[in-house]
């Protein structure tokens, strides 16, 4: 019990670490300078400029989650984890810290000042995608057009990568017709953006990629139940026998995407530490629960 409380504080204070990174490239270097990028946080930083700081992020960002989490409660018909909504209050909060400390902004006089502008959307892109790729290590999420994802892809067959490329083109190019900002201002966004997923996919191995794990362990049942039950992920037992000891044995099967590999271990080493476990990435994986299979052609059914 204390080591499973012990981890669990060790997710949150990772999570609230990337939070703030995550939040602090939004408050002090892309918001002061006048600029903008995709996802959410993106169309709620348009939405401030558009209003003269009328309409904060720091509110916009909170309202539009809950209404999102709402329409996918409704229409996805389940809950959303305690992860997810703690990270959506936590970046809520810091938005409007960040917005009361100017000392910390990236403007001229500050320490964080860099006076090339093309700069900055280089350098937030890469903390960004460090701090999201620690929230997503720990099964945290910051919201927003992952949900839209979620949702639009239950009705119509986009691949969720796809969809985000869709979204963040719309976002960016937005800025371009507000009053005062022009061409420039949207080839920073698109700056930002193409760092910010080039780092990701780096330090993430891609969000979608999967990997394949083989787990040898006398208490194959007790994890097989928990990955199936607590994950919502298949498992196919293997029969096997070891050569040296002639002896039949269960072997697990095992296919997640990259982001969940690390619960699967956890698992594995609650439910039995003297398991032996590999872990080997994979190009590709088509079906259920992963990408549908493109032929080109149509299907007649």
């Amino acid at each position: 019990m204390r080591k499973k409380i012990l981890d669990t504080l060790k997710d949150y204070v990772v999570i609230t670490i990337g939070t703030v990174l995550f939040t602090f490239v939004w408050g002090c270097f892309v918001i002061p300078n006048g600029m903008s990028a995709g996802g959410l946080t993106g169309l709620c930083t348009i939405l401030q400029f558009a209003t003269n700081g009328l309409i904060p992020v720091s509110v916009s960002y909170a309202v539009l989650n809950v209404i999102f989490l709402a329409v996918a409660f409704i229409i996805l018909g389940r809950g959303v984890g305690v992860k997810t909504i703690y990270c959506i209050v936590i970046c809520s909060i810091l938005f409007k810290v960040w917005e009361l400390f100017p000392e910390l902004h990236s403007a001229e006089g500050n320490f964080l000042y860099v006076p090339e502008k093309f700069l900055i959307p280089v350098i937030a892109g890469f903390i960004e995608a460090f701090g999201l790729q620690m929230i997503f290590s720990r099964g945290g999420s910051s919201g927003g057009t992952d949900i839209i994802a979620l949702v639009v892809n239950k009705y119509f067959p986009i691949p969720p990568g796809r969809l985000f490329m869709y979204v963040d083109i719309i976002i960016i190019s937005s800025i371009a017709i507000l009053p005062g900002k022009g061409f420039s201002d949207m080839i920073y966004g698109y700056l930002m953006m193409i760092t910010f997923s080039i780092s990701l996919d780096a330090m993430l191995l891609g969000r979608q990629s999967s990997v394949k794990l083989l787990v040898f362990s006398q208490k194959y049942e007790a994890i097989a139940d928990r990955i199936n039950k607590e994950m919502d992920r298949g498992v196919t037992v293997l029969k096997a026998m070891g050569w040296y000891t002639k002896a039949q044995k269960d072997v697990l099967l095992v296919i997640v995407r990259h982001r969940q590999l690390r619960q699967v271990e956890k698992i594995v080493k609650m439910s039995d530490p003297k398991a032996f476990m590999t872990v080997s990435k994979t190009s590709a994986v088509y079906g259920e629960g992963f990408e549908e299979i493109k032929t080109g052609l149509k299907d007649n059914k």
